[in-house]
C-alpha cells in the first residue's frame, strides 16, 4: 500500500513540475514560433487531467480483426494497424507485435492482409489516450481487388486493452481453459519458428480468447495470452456494470465491437467522420498517417 501511495505521489509530482515549466514558457514565449508547441502542451495537460482511470496512465494492447468484407477487409487491417503504429510514434511510444494472422497476399504495394493482428504498445496514458478507439472502424473504397474498379466496403474491429499488473479479482479455473500451440505465424515462409510455440487459450464459459506469439519460448507466450485473456475478462466485467447502470438509467449503452464508430471515405469523395463526436475531416491521408488526436482528444473531452 506505501509503495502504491509512494508511486501516485511521483506522478502528482510530475504534473506539478510539468505544469510549472508550461507556466515559464507561456510567460516567455512571445516568439511566434513557441506558440504551436504551448498550444500542443496546454492541450495535452488537460487531456492528462481527464485521464483519471484506474489504468489510463499505462500502457496498452491493441488488436484489429477484420470483419466483413473479404480480402479487402484483411487489408483494411493492414492499413489500421500501420495508422495506429505511426500514431505511436508521433507519440512517442514503443510498439511490438504480440501476434498476428495473415490472409492473402496480392494486396496493393505488395501487402500481405491480416486476418487478427495485436500489439502491444507502452508509453505514458497510452491506455486512457487509445480506450474510446474500441469498436468498428468503416471503409469505404474503389477495391484494388476489383477487375472492374468497383466501390467496395470493409470492416475491422478494434480493441484497446489495458496492461494489468498485480493481482485484480479475476479468477482463471484450469478447467475453464483451452489452451492452442501452433507454430508462430509469418508471411512468404519467412520468419517462421519451426516448434509450436505460439499460444491460444479459450475461456470456454465467455467464448473469450487470447493469442501470443512474440516469445521465443512457449512458457512466456502462456504468460502473455494469460495477461491479455485477464484483461478481457476485467473489461468484460466493467462493461456490464456500466450496462447495468445504463439500464437502471433507462439508456442503450453501446454494445463493444457492435457499433460503428468511425468512418474513413476514400470515394466518391475524401471524409473521415467519427459518429460519436461528428468530428471530420477531408484530410484522408492525413489520418491515416497517424494524425488521429483530432478525433481522440474530442472523444476523451466529452
Amino acid at each position: 500500500m506505501l509503495k502504491e501511495r509512494e508511486g501516485k505521489y511521483n506522478v502528482l509530482e510530475k504534473e506539478i513540475s510539468d505544469l510549472k515549466e508550461l507556466i515559464t514558457v507561456l510567460s516567455e514565449s512571445e516568439i511566434e514560433d513557441k506558440i504551436e508547441e504551448v498550444e500542443r502542451q496546454v492541450s495535452d495537460f488537460k487531456i492528462e487531467i481527464l485521464l483519471n482511470g484506474e489504468y489510463d496512465r499505462g500502457n496498452a494492447i491493441l488488436s484489429i480483426k477484420s470483419g466483413a468484407g473479404g480480402r479487402d477487409a484483411e487489408d483494411w487491417t493492414c492499413l489500421l494497424i500501420e495508422m495506429y503504429k505511426r500514431y505511436c510514434s508521433l507519440r512517442g511510444w514503443t510498439h511490438s507485435i504480440v501476434s498476428e494472422s495473415f490472409g492473402e497476399g496480392g494486396g496493393p504495394e505488395g501487402r500481405i492482409g491480416l486476418k487478427e493482428v495485436s500489439i502491444e504498445i507502452k508509453g505514458k496514458m497510452a491506455y486512457g489516450f487509445l480506450k474510446k478507439e474500441t469498436g468498428i472502424h468503416r471503409l469505404v473504397r474503389i477495391s484494388p481487388f476489383s477487375s472492374k474498379d468497383l466501390r467496395h466496403t470493409s470492416f475491422s474491429s478494434v480493441e484497446v486493452l489495458p496492461e494489468i499488473k498485480g493481482d485484480i479479482d479475476i479468477e482463471l479455473k484450469e478447467e475453464d481453459l483451452k489452451i492452442e500451440t501452433c507454430k508462430s505465424s509469418g508471411h512468404g515462409g519467412q520468419n517462421v519458428n519451426k516448434r509450436e510455440t505460439a499460444i491460444r487459450i479459450i475461456h470456454t464459459p465467455t467464448g473469450l480468447s487470447a493469442s501470443s506469439q512474440k516469445e521465443r519460448m512457449q512458457s512466456r507466450n502462456r504468460e502473455q495470452a494469460l495477461k491479455i485473456l485477464k484483461a478481457k475478462l476485467y473489461l468484460r466485467k466493467e462493461q456490464e456494470k456500466e450496462d447495468e447502470l445504463n439500464r437502471v438509467k433507462d439508456k442503450k449503452a453501446p454494445v463493444e465491437f457492435g457499433h460503428q464508430i468511425r468512418s474513413y471515405v476514400l470515394h466518391p469523395y475524401t471524409l473521415v467522420k467519427d459518429h460519436r463526436t461528428n468530428v471530420e475531416t477531408s484530410n484522408v491521408d492525413n489520418v491515416l498517417n497517424g494524425n488521429l488526436d483530432l478525433f481522440i482528444q474530442k472523444e476523451i473531452s466529452l
